[in-house]
């Protein structure tokens, strides 16, 4: 009997051990095969918290994403917290181990612990099988399994080397949306000439939403059909067992935003970013004309139209990005019509692109930040390739730094250094303009940096494990929008703007119901004359509240 086992754990069948088969067994298995529920149902064991191991029994939310999985490549699954939806998902990988011959399945989480957690978790219903149900086993350790009929399974961190080189049947993405946003993109940028090799590969992402990151995009996206992702929601309320009296408690117990976040599933900024959550809540993206080596193109250039482009410039390593925006500037309000993001580009090559894209975009202004090496970009724009318009800074005493042209006058530099000052400024206006609609983005990008851009002791900077690359770029152009010299480049004002529409605002919520003739328009209508030369004129009534 121990020469069937493997590596001396009776519940686990060794290879190349023969099958004795009943008529019975026989049945059930291919019942098994044809129906993943059936046997989730009926062989699937998992650890209860109250009651130990017992049997899986699904709920009819769970049933339905495991008939979903099977029947489509490509799934992603937005859940609450404690929902079960990581115990489906391992049971239907074992069900697609077992039952299809020399397939590779990833199990990928945030983090290499839990995916191997959830491994663990598998072989944990795998040990309870019946032997009939059982591949004979290969090779068996915390981060992997090969069983007898080809079929792996790994366990890893989600990142751009997890699947690299690798074909696999299925990739499993467990809470997708705590990657961080730099690391999911490489990751999609590295994976997926793997899922589009074959044509019955599986992609199922599962997460919680935690902010506008990659998966509010491919969320987001699988809503409005522009990819083929079939979207899966859960609310908490079919969750047996949830009712009102346990939201309140567990509000009680958490906070309100935490359970939005977690239970309602509601796509959230971080906690104290710049810009508010009632305004993040309302910020969409757009799809892209076109998006090609980091550029992202919203709108293409238009004839007679003002462009402005501020540029925040990296030494072009791995965690931070060189970073570009593009803004029309032609009237309020002002939009993002191109953006660029790359942490590999060189510094010396910059300019070059800057370039390209400024003279396509009617000869647009540019602002760099030069703080760093950025000022060696500035240099090589304005003396190496020749560009007119670019936008100078100079110090101007109490003042700090003031934007003008080529004549700026003492001490001018070739761009803006971004002083505490600057931010501050940079960041009030922006919050503003934002707030009050006087800016136009529809970038994902962006929306995704200002959902982590939060206070940072008296300033604002990324979340850790994020980037604000593009928001620092807005930061620059909200800065600049203040200055004298953008309001003689534009003719126009963007606090004068803002004073308007608040005074019409209050005009509007102070105007009385119906409307008075008080016969200052014209003098003499409306009024009469009586014998004293006494001018007298009409009562006119508010609709009919005075009838």
């Amino acid at each position: 009997m121990t020469d069937s086992v493997y590596l001396g754990n009776p519940n686990l069948k060794k290879a190349n051990v023969q099958q004795e088969w009943t008529k019975e067994e026989l049945l059930e298995y291919k019942k098994c095969m044809d129906n993943p529920q059936y046997f989730i149902e009926n062989y699937v064991k998992i650890v209860s918290l109250d009651e130990g191991l017992i049997q899986f029994k699904m709920y009819p939310f769970q049933k339905e994403m495991v008939g979903t999985f099977h029947k489509n490549r490509f799934t992603i699954c937005k859940l609450p917290r404690q929902s079960g939806k990581s115990t489906v998902m391992i049971s239907y990988l074992l069900h697609y181990a077992l039952f299809n011959p020399s397939v590779n399945i990833a199990i990928l989480a945030n983090k290499a612990a839990t995916a191997r957690d959830l491994l663990g978790r598998l072989q944990l219903a795998y040990e309870h099988l019946p032997k009939w149900l059982q591949q004979g086993v290969m090779s068996w350790n915390k981060g992997s399994l090969e069983l007898e009929n080809g079929s792996k399974i790994l366990a890893s961190s989600t990142s751009a080397s997890a699947v690299r080189g690798g074909s696999y049947n299925i990739i499993f993405l467990d809470e997708f949306a705590y990657v961080p946003s730099n690391v999911a993109e490489q990751f999609f940028s590295s994976v997926y000439p793997t899922i589009s090799s074959g044509k019955s590969t599986k992609v199922i992402i599962v997460s919680t939403p935690h902010g506008m990151n990659m998966f509010y995009k491919i969320w987001t996206d699988a809503e409005e059909k522009r990819n083929t992702y079939v979207p899966i929601e859960v609310h908490w309320s079919e969750v047996p067992g949830r009712d009102e009296k346990w939201k309140k408690e567990t509000i009680a117990n958490t906070s309100e935003q935490q359970f939005q976040t977690e239970f309602e599933c509601e796509f959230l900024g971080s906690v104290n970013t710049l810009i508010a959550p009632s305004k993040l809540r309302v910020l969409a993206y757009k799809q892209h004309l076109q998006k090609n080596a980091g550029i992202t193109v919203h709108k293409k250039p238009e004839k007679d139209r003002t462009y402005m482009l501020t540029a925040d410039v990296a030494r072009g390593t791995q965690n931070d990005n060189s970073a570009f925006v593009v803004f029309d500037i032609t009237e309020i309000p002002y939009k993002v019509v191109v953006t660029f993001k790359d942490n590999e580009i060189k510094p010396l090559l910059f300019p070059q692109i800057i370039h390209q894209v400024a003279r396509a975009y009617n000869q647009a202004f540019v602002l760099i930040e030069v703080n760093d090496i950025g000022e060696q970009v500035a240099n090589n724009l304005q003396f190496d390739l020749e560009y007119d318009n670019l936008i100078m800074a100079s110090m101007r005493g109490r003042a700090g730094q003031v934007m003008g042209g080529g004549f700026s006058g003492g001490k001018a530099q070739l761009g803006v250094r971004t002083t505490k000052a600057v931010k501050t400024v940079g960041c009030s206006n922006l919050k503003q303009i934002v707030e009050s609609d006087k800016i136009i983005i529809e970038d994902f990008d962006i929306i995704n940096e200002l959902s982590t851009f939060i206070v940072h002791g008296s300033s604002f900077q990324a979340e850790e494990g994020c980037n604000d690359d593009l928001v620092m770029c807005c930061v620059l152009f909200a800065w600049a929008s203040d200055q004298t010299y953008f309001k003689e480049l534009t003719d126009s004002d963007i606090r004068h703007q803002m004073y308007k529409d608040q005074q019409n605002q209050i005009e509007q919520d102070m105007a009385p119901f119906g409307f008075i003739v008080d016969g200052l328009e014209d003098e003499n209508i409306g009024q009469a004359v009586d014998e004293y030369g006494t001018r007298w004129s009409p009562i006119v009534r508010k609709y009919d509240t005075d009838w």
